[in-house]
């Protein structure tokens, strides 16, 4: 005790000097004397005592309200915990009306039970169906019913009633109805720019539905859509005259497929056209089709040529005078005009004109006899090179879309088939030239043959 006494005592010594330097030195820097530093003091002792006395009642007037506030919650918890007792016993009260009224409900059920699940799954189905049904623009409500009835079916505390039944029975029937029948009526379209519009259509039982212009229309979501590529012009044209016609019997085509979304129809539709599988031949189909193209023309320019050099050897054949216009003229004018020479030499010199006419008869069939060789190589090589470009884009992004496989060898074997289109009428066309160039040199070589023996025979009835 003493020693802690000596050690209290030196803290006060210790403090009472520290406070009077501190003093001494805020008396220095603010210029105050002893006196004014020791009234500054006791007030500054007299302040905190005040704010400590303050703080003091605070504290006990807070003390008695967290008494106060602990005793409220004590008493709130006593009341809850009599309620959740109170609670418990009113839950098990309810869990036992409860599987006593569960009781009574399955009893009085009985047997319907497999009824009402039959109900269930046939609401479930047409709902399924009427979802994707051309009915459905016609009949628009007819969900809300069938899901309020699958929702009731499916709770086990309601029952549904006779009407409700009788309703879904109807609307099956109705379907089936529908299903068979063509109907006009006028109903929202949308068009490919977006804007809805109001016109009349028909629907052709649940299979398609048409505008009063043939246009085929496409059922999704719930709404009919104009398709941004119709099918050909015969299609559209029979379409517009079953949707125009109030009678009788009128050729329309139907897609099969359309309860399940029309995918013959999309894939008619989406099949490329001729000039759309023309242009897929790209550059070396271009230069394929101008080849075809100069064959043609060279043919057609042969054949009016040796048509007019035919019908001027056959005037020739059946005059005794010989004309420069045809090359029969002017081979017998050859024959004329050297009447006193040996048979040798006159067959020498009609063969030398007869040689002379060839030429002129066989004009550009080579071209034709290349042509029909050269198209359909060019397409070997543009379906090489389709296959390669096929091959190049599976190996980078993989044979997972067999559909973009297939369209890129089809676009390849364009080319051979323009190759053979080309070629298989140029060889036509080269038979039919060279056939009537060949006929004029038979008939210049038989006139030929009958002009040498008539001077051979002459020479022998000189002799």
């Amino acid at each position: 005790m003493k020693l802690n006494t000596v050690k209290n005592t030196i803290a006060a010594v210790m403090t009472s000097v520290a406070l009077v330097a501190t003093a001494s030195s805020f008396a220095a820097e603010t210029n105050l004397t002893m006196d004014q530093l020791l009234k500054t003091v006791e007030s500054g002792r007299y302040a905190e005592a005040k704010e400590n006395k303050a703080r003091e009642a605070r504290f006990s007037k807070e003390k008695t309200n967290q008494a106060r506030l602990l005793k409220e919650a004590k008493a709130e918890l006593a009341r809850l915990e009599t309620l959740s007792q109170k609670r418990e016993k009113q839950f098990a009260i309810n869990e036992q009306k409860i599987i006593e009224v569960e009781k009574v409900y399955n009893e009085r059920k009985g047997t319907l039970n497999e009824l009402f699940g039959h109900l269930t799954s046939a609401a479930g189905d047409a709902r399924s169906n009427f979802d994707v049904s051309l009915t459905s623009i016609q009949y628009p409500n007819r969900d809300i019913f069938l899901d309020g009835l699958v929702s009731k079916m499916s709770s086990s505390d309601e029952l549904p009633t006779i009407g409700e039944i009788e309703q879904l029975w109807f609307e099956l029937q109705r379907e089936m109805v529908e299903s068979g029948r063509v109907a006009k009526f006028t109903t929202a379209v949308a068009l490919p720019n977006g804007d809805i519009v109001e016109e009349p259509v028909v629907r052709v039982g649940s299979f398609n539905v048409v505008t009063e212009k043939g246009e085929y229309l496409k059922f999704s979501d719930g709404k009919l859509e104009d398709l941004a590529r119709q099918p050909s012009s015969t299609v559209r044209a029979a379409a517009a005259a079953a949707a125009t016609s109030t009678s009788g019997l009128t050729a329309f085509g139907v897609d099969p497929t359309g309860p399940t979304g029309g995918s013959f129809l999309a894939a008619l539709i989406n099949s490329p056209s001729l000039e759309e599988r023309w242009h897929q031949g790209g550059y070396v189909g271009y230069a394929i089709t101008a080849l075809g193209v100069v064959a043609f023309i060279l043919a057609i320019w042969r054949m009016i040529v040796l048509l007019g050099v035919n019908a001027r050897v056959n005037a020739q054949l059946k005059s005794s005078d010989a004309k420069q216009n045809n090359p029969l003229g002017r081979v017998i004018a050859i024959g004329k005009s050297n009447p006193n020479i040996d048979a040798e030499t006159l067959e020498l010199k009609l063969h030398e004109a007869v040689l002379k006419e060839i030429p002129p008869l066989e004009n550009y069939q080579g071209a034709l006899k290349i042509i029909a060789a050269v198209a359909p190589l060019m397409g070997l090589l543009g379906t090489v090179t389709g296959m390669i470009l096929t091959f190049q884009a599976i190996t980078i992004f993989g044979a997972g879309d067999p559909k973009a496989m297939a369209g890129g060898i089809s676009s390849a074997l364009i080319t051979t088939v323009l190759g053979l289109i080309v070629a298989i009428p140029t060889v036509l066309l080269h038979t039919l030239v060279s056939s009537r160039s060949k006929r004029i040199v038979h008939i210049l070589e038989e006139q030929t043959a009958g002009i040498i023996a008539e001077h051979t025979e002459a020479e022998l009835r000189k002799g």
